[in-house]
């Protein structure tokens, strides 16, 4: 499963967000968002909006303010969300292509090429989508290469050196070699197994024939149990093996 081009991931990035701004069209901004119980409507589309124009500045600058506070984003009424959503978008898409994707810029993990950011903004919209959706109770769709995509980085970065000082609860996630099997049941290939290893998660594209416990299911679903935006029981999923071992797993990530 190869890293989707930039073009495709601006390309979701801008699908996402118009999908996201048509989820709050019309509804309370003072609702609830069960999966970011913290928030209501309103918090989750300013940091939506505030996020893409966060990392359009340091796209176009090379640089970056602090990360802003979720809490001070001010997305302005409800009537002109869908205008600032997907401006916001367009902004930081046209800033990817105008400084160049291979351009390296500042990241959490390190320089980082441009096409960084576009990938995490792409997925990060993707799951604001799903949270949107949920609370309103629209519709969430997702294609399947973003889907896989948004799944390898999440793994990337909790198998990366700096995960545990970004997160400490990550640590959590070391074990003794169990493993853990996702397979996308709507796609060709062998999925991901991930092994807790004692210096942390690793992982690969590999069956799971050998797995300790292996969760099957559409890669829509997947990512939604995978980021804990979908409980195991409302998802159209198989657990074979382990569960206990796959709830820790569930348990112990955040995003």
């Amino acid at each position: 499963m190869r890293t989707p081009e930039p073009a495709r991931l601006a390309e979701g990035l801008r699908a996402h967000t118009a999908a996201l701004a048509e989820a709050v069209t019309g509804a309370d901004p003072a609702a609830p968002v069960p999966t970011c119980p913290e928030w209501r409507l309103r918090d989750l589309v300013g940091h939506v909006g505030q996020a893409h124009r966060w990392t359009t500045a340091l796209v176009r600058t090379g640089a970056a303010d602090a990360v802003p506070d979720p809490a001070d984003a001010d997305p302005g009424p409800p009537d002109v969300w869908r205008g600032w959503l997907n401006e916001g978008a367009e902004d930081l898409a046209k800033a990817a292509e105008d400084v160049g994707p291979e351009t390296v810029v500042r990241a959490f993990v390190g320089p980082l090429p441009v096409a960084f950011w576009l990938r995490r903004m792409a997925h990060e919209t993707a799951v604001h989508h799903a949270d949107a959706a949920l609370a309103t109770g629209a519709a969430f769709t997702i294609a399947p290469d973003l889907a896989s995509d948004a799944i390898c980085e999440a793994l990337e970065f909790m198998a990366s050196p700096v995960a545990e000082d970004l997160r400490p609860g990550l640590a959590a996630l070391r074990g003794q070699d169990q493993s853990i099997h996702l397979d996308p049941e709507d796609m060709d290939g062998p999925g991901w197994l991930i092994t807790r290893t004692p210096e942390g998660p690793r992982w690969d594209h590999a069956d799971g024939e050998t797995a300790d416990v292996s969760l099957g299911a559409p890669v829509r679903d997947l990512l939604l149990v995978f980021t804990r935006r979908l409980p195991l029981e409302d998802a159209d999923a198989v657990v074979t093996g382990e569960q206990a071992l796959l709830d820790h797993w569930l348990a112990c990530t955040a995003f």
